[in-house]
């Protein structure tokens, strides 16, 4: 048997060519399969023995056929050595791919054109990409010219190299004007240093947003709201995409409301908000340089009588003039602040001691008892000051301050008017602990003498029911219900305070728990002291006490914590607040408006609710400053996303006033009074039928 040894090399040849990762052919002249491996059947989906029956335009798309044979003439008439060509095939099952097709041409040793070598690879995938890709460009580029936002396009060296029309328009320069210039060039505020800070965190995190004041090609300041974001274009580059939006009414907006917030609108004085902050900057400042402040509280002794007589417009003119004579007598660094009607507080900072403060009080007495013109009229009143000093013997906030003050003022009228009196600290610890000492109210708390009253808190659109308000009575078996004022203050600043609040919470949500079972999903919120909330383990006990409900519906306790207490610390307070909402806890923050506190707090604040404190809504159907502080509250809330419960509704005029801002959550002695549990169902079937408070429910919103 005659045998014929192949030789190596073609073995090698052979063996490549048929388990090459590629589609390879040899094709004739002709343009007919004359070999074909393996992979170039997976691409075609063809079995050998039907790819060498038909020619390499069987697979070819009719739209690709002419150019490739253009090709192949060219490279058999010696025009070309060999051609690269991306086309479609089509597939024995009809689809479509794409391929790379590489054709080159093997010559006899003559040089006459032999047979075509052809290397054919799948790059549908690739094609795909493409395809998707400029198709998202495209999208891109028309939103790019659309947005109503405008977009810069930045390099690497911050220079802007591309911006949509908006961008030219809000930023008025012209579009060639704007490409010759840098992102340093606009901004009117920040510097490089916040610039890069910014390209570092988007190269960080992939995004960063700011607020800042662009500068206009016409010299005008435009505030802005912007986010810069990575994006790469159609050809690789990649580029800051800097998308910016006019802020500047929002920020008039903000600044009409900041006027509001901070500034009596009558007088010009600061008002009870802007107070709040001096006073507490003034606090810290005479403990840091251990000297004393004054606060002192005037009211107006007549006033009412020149109202009744002249009419209130005569009275605002007097409010004015006073009030800017009473400045005028004060020192550099000290404040003068109106709350409303004709009660004033002033501010004496940096006093040696309280004897020190006689001559400032001298003063604005003789300044308050002046005959003053107003129009055709000399008028005359006077004040009664009442007045307290910082530091004393134990720790007092703010509020307390004001308070002493306040009462102090009353002695003064009770005393004669047109003169001041001092607070007597001590005296009044010895009052208070008159009331009740500590000793007997552990003693009432161990035998389970204290009982919870519950006040409804009611939406007056919808005229439903929201949840009630827990709040602490003593059943004192010789001196009948005492109201929390009796006994509470003698608690503050001591552990018997938390203990008396860990007490509530659990009576709480025993009453939940039995609600629940009788179907009833009323929510309980209750108030916790400010030594309670800044207790290192308050988050742990309260996680203990829930644990011993574990089948209470989420949301139904809701945490009450005065302004003032929260503002003590910020920073704990929203890290408690964060916390708790893992245990399906919500928090209110109450006494809105008493705690002086910056809006820019309310925003670090995770809480809800607030709740808007009684004094503004008591003197708001006297005061009509009181109206627009609440209305522009009120938005603010709403911008924020904040629900809004008034308190303090004495008066079915309260609520009709509230529902006229648009303030339709309500709390007062005009909707319900604290009553025991027993109480709520026959109250709730009244309220709800009362015909006043039915018409109460139609009052339209007037208020913008």
């Amino acid at each position: 048997m005659l045998s014929i040894e192949v030789p190596r090399q073609d073995l090698i040849f052979q063996s490549a060519f048929e388990n090459a990762a590629v589609g390879m052919a040899h094709m004739s002249l002709q343009g007919r399969w004359l070999r074909v491996n393996r992979k170039l059947g997976e691409i075609t989906g063809y079995s050998r023995e039907e790819m060498l029956a038909i020619s390499f335009q069987g697979v070819t798309h009719p739209d690709d056929a002419a150019r490739d044979v253009e090709l192949l003439h060219s490279l058999l008439s010696n025009q070309i050595n060999s051609y690269e060509v991306e086309k479609r095939y089509i597939r024995k099952d009809g689809s479509i791919i794409w391929v790379a097709i590489q054709v080159s041409v093997v010559f006899t040793s003559k040089g006459l054109a032999d047979y075509g070598i052809s290397v054919i690879q799948d790059i549908s995938a690739r094609k795909q990409a493409e395809l998707e890709t400029a198709v998202s460009h495209q999208r891109y580029m028309a939103l790019f010219e659309q947005m109503p936002e405008g977009i810069l396009l930045i390099d690497s060296s911050l220079r802007i190299i591309g911006h949509n029309p908006e961008a030219a328009r809000q930023l008025r320069w012209s579009g060639a004007e704007l490409l010759r210039l840098r992102i340093h060039d606009i901004e009117a505020q920040a510097d490089a240093d916040a610039i890069e800070a910014r390209r570092q965190m988007v190269e960080a995190s992939g995004r960063s947003d700011f607020e800042s004041v662009y500068r206009t090609g016409d010299g005008t300041l435009l505030h802005v709201e912007a986010s810069v974001t990575f994006v790469t274009l159609l050809n690789g580059q990649s580029l800051y995409q800097v998308l910016f939006r006019d802020i500047s009414e929002r920020k008039q907006a903000a600044q009409l409301i900041e006027s509001l917030a901070y500034t009596d609108q009558l007088t010009g004085l600061a008002n009870r908000s802007l107070l709040g902050d001096r006073l507490h900057q003034g606090m810290t400042q005479a403990r840091r340089r251990a000297n004393m402040l004054a606060v002192v509280f005037l009211d107006l002794d007549g006033f009412k009588t020149v109202n009744d007589t002249y009419g209130h417009a005569t009275g605002d003119l007097l409010l004015r003039s006073l009030a800017a004579h009473m400045k005028d007598c004060l020192r550099e660094g000290d404040t003068l602040a109106r709350l409303g009607g004709d009660e004033f507080v002033a501010v004496f900072l940096d006093l040696a001691e309280a004897q020190a403060c006689t001559p400032l009080l001298a003063r604005l007495l003789n300044v308050s008892s002046q005959v003053l013109p107003v129009g055709s009229l000399n008028l005359q009143v006077s004040a009664s000051l009442g007045v307290t000093f910082y530091p004393q013997a134990e720790e007092v906030d703010a509020d307390q301050l004001l308070r002493q003050a306040d009462q102090a003022m009353y002695q003064a009228k009770l005393s004669g008017k047109n003169r001041f009196h001092v607070f007597d600290a001590e005296s009044d610890r010895t009052l208070r602990g008159q009331h009740a000492s500590l000793e007997r109210i552990r003693s009432a708390l161990q035998h389970q003498e204290f009982v919870l009253h519950y006040q409804p808190k009611v939406n007056m659109r919808t005229r439903t029911v929201l949840g009630v308000e827990a709040l602490i009575r003593w059943a004192h078996p010789q001196q009948g219900l005492l109201a929390p004022g009796h006994f509470l203050p003698v608690t503050e600043n001591h552990r018997l305070s938390v203990d008396i609040g860990e007490w509530v919470i659990r009576q709480a949500l025993l009453q939940l728990t039995d609600w629940q079972s009788q179907g009833i999903g009323l929510s309980i919120s209750v108030n916790i002291s400010a030594m309670q909330l800044q207790q290192a383990d308050f988050l742990e006990r309260l996680q203990h006490l829930m644990a011993e409900f574990p089948q209470l519906q989420p949301h139904s306790l809701e945490l009450e914590i005065l302004e003032t207490s929260a503002l003590e610390d910020i920073a704990q307070a929203a890290r408690v607040i964060a916390q708790c909402k893992a245990l399906d806890v919500d928090f209110a923050l109450d006494d809105f408006g008493t705690g002086y506190s910056s809006l820019t707090y309310l925003k670090r604040l995770p809480i809800p609710t607030v709740k808007i404190d009684q004094s503004f809504v008591r003197e708001m159907l006297l005061d009509q400053d009181n109206v627009h502080i609440l209305d522009g509250i009120l938005w603010i809330m709403r911008q924020l996303k904040r629900n809004v419960v008034a308190e303090g509704v004495e008066t079915l005029e309260h609520a009709r006033a509230l529902m006229d801002l648009g303030c339709e959550m309500a709390q007062g002695y005009g909707i319900a009074r604290p009553m025991p549990v027993a109480g709520l169902a026959a109250w709730k079937q009244h309220w709800e039928q009362d015909a006043d408070w039915q018409a109460i429910a139609l009052v339209p919103r007037t208020a913008i």
